[in-house]
C-alpha cells in the first residue's frame, strides 16, 4: 500500500494527531476531505450556532487551501446537522456567504443526534490544481 499523501492545515496538526485522523488525503486528481467542524483552536466547539457554521467553513477553507484549492474546487459536499429542523434555517443562512456562485457542487445533508458537542459538521471532495 502506498503511503498517504495527507495535508495538514497550518497550526491545527496537534488537533488532528490527537483524534487520530488526517484532515485531507490527496489520491488520484481527488482531495477527500474530512468532516470540519465550528472547533476554536483548542478544538472546543464555538456555543452560538451561526458562529459555529462560519467556523466551520473557515475550518474547511484552511484545509483546501493547505492543498492549493477553494471552495470553487469542491464538486460533492456532505453536511451533518444535530436537529436539522430546528437549525436547518439558520445554518442555510450562512452557507451563501461561503457556498459561491452556480453551479454548485453536489449535496448530501444527514439528519444527526450528536457530533462530539458540534451542531454542524461538513465534509467535501475537490478536485486539485492541474499537475496535482
Amino acid at each position: 500500500m502506498s503511503k498517504r499523501d495527507v495535508v495538514f492545515p497550518s497550526g491545527r496538526q496537534a488537533l488532528y494527531e490527537r483524534n487520530r485522523y488526517s484532515p485531507a488525503i490527496r489520491s488520484n486528481g481527488f482531495l477527500f476531505v474530512s468532516g470540519q467542524v465550528g472547533s476554536r483552536e483548542d478544538g472546543s466547539p464555538e456555543p452560538d450556532l451561526q458562529a459555529q457554521v462560519r467556523l466551520a467553513f473557515e475550518n474547511l477553507n484552511a484545509v483546501l487551501q493547505a492543498a492549493g484549492c477553494t471552495f470553487e474546487d469542491v464538486i460533492d459536499a456532505t453536511v451533518f446537522i444535530v436537529d436539522p429542523e430546528s437549525k436547518f434555517d439558520t445554518i442555510w443562512k450562512v452557507l451563501p456567504e461561503y457556498w459561491g456562485d452556480a453551479p454548485h457542487p453536489t449535496l448530501t445533508g444527514i439528519g444527526v443526534t450528536w457530533l462530539y458537542g458540534f451542531d454542524f459538521e461538513i465534509k467535501v471532495i475537490a478536485r486539485l490544481p492541474q499537475g496535482e
